[in-house]
């Protein structure tokens, strides 16, 4: 008997490949920021993966489930809306793949990560820097809509298979690593990761808190945070889930930065900034206990605020 080897076939083999390159990401403990000595902080370094961000996961996940639902084949365009670190996570893995990758990103994303879409292989189409994602985001859907032969919209926004990444990845494995686990912090973006990893965390014990956090107002400069207040929320998004919610100013955030770099020897991004100050401020309003964050990316894509900032 004889068989022939299709193109989604060859996909899934490479798929498999890849899924070891994803998650796993190591847990560091934040020390010399906080005065609870009867609080721990550690934070899971998610740059550690393919691509360099904790997009990678909700993107390989994405991905993933579109080409074995053959929603995705080489001969159909991945396309999305996004702010950067998800667009390259979609970019890396098209490229190991195959895949054609459209991102439609708006005009003011930092130029490191432009510069990595484009040595990815990956088309942009620039929006308007005012309207933010929210625009971008319509404008693929638009752009999905008039031409659906072309492109599978990927939709992070609204897509499941965004959250439960962290339900069946991020969260098992801060269970796994760190069981005494009392409070779980997370920024809001495209609220994936603060979703899906609270959503396992609360099953697997009920008694922890789980805490978002958010820009202090809307015109804020932490990259890929949504002031849930003035934009869309995302569909994905169960405000249910929240504990509380501390909002995070961006120059604080910024001192974070630098307070980080004097610590540790290197450098992370605003949002891993953010999410270790909303923990800081978290483990001065209670008595005890182990709070996780994450560090969704380090400051590779950052390049020019950076070295302003340290």
């Amino acid at each position: 008997m004889i068989s022939t080897l299709t193109s989604t076939d060859t996909l899934e083999s490479k798929l498999l490949k890849l899924e070891t390159k994803i998650g796993n990401t190591p847990i560091l403990k934040i020390e010399g920021f906080h005065e609870n000595k009867n609080v721990q902080i550690f934070a899971k370094l998610e740059w550690k993966q393919l691509s360099g961000s904790v997009k990678a996961r909700a993107a390989y996940n994405i991905i993933k489930n579109a080409i074995l639902e053959h929603k995705i084949t080489p001969d159909k365009t991945l396309l999305d809306a996004s702010s950067g670190n998800t667009g390259i996570a979609y970019a890396t893995i098209g490229k190991e793949l195959g895949l054609k990758v459209t991102i439609l990103l708006p005009e003011n994303a930092s130029t490191e990560r432009k510069q990595i879409l484009k040595s990815l292989g990956a088309e942009i189409i620039y929006t308007s820097k005012f309207g933010g994602t929210d625009e971008a985001q319509d404008a693929a859907k638009d752009l999905a809509y008039r031409n659906p032969e072309k492109f599978f919209y990927a939709d992070q926004y609204s897509n499941d298979n965004n959250w439960k990444a962290h339900y069946n990845g991020t969260a098992v494995e801060i269970i796994n690593e760190k069981p005494e686990i009392t409070h779980f912090v997370a920024g809001l973006g495209t609220t994936g990761t603060f979703v899906g990893t609270s959503r396992k965390l609360k099953e697997y014990n009920p008694e922890i808190k789980t805490i978002a956090l958010q820009p202090d107002f809307a015109l804020h400069a932490l990259e890929g945070w949504k002031h849930l207040e003035t934009v869309t929320i995302p569909k994905i998004y169960d405000e249910s889930i929240a504990d509380g919610i501390i909002e995070v100013n961006t120059l604080i955030s910024h001192q974070y930065i630098a307070k980080f770099y004097e610590y540790y020897g290197f450098p992370i991004s605003p949002s891993s900034a953010a999410n270790i100050a909303g923990a800081v401020h978290l483990s001065k309003q209670i008595e005890k206990g182990t709070i996780i964050t994450v560090l969704p990316d380090n400051a590779d894509k950052y390049g020019e605020l950076i070295k302003k900032i340290i």
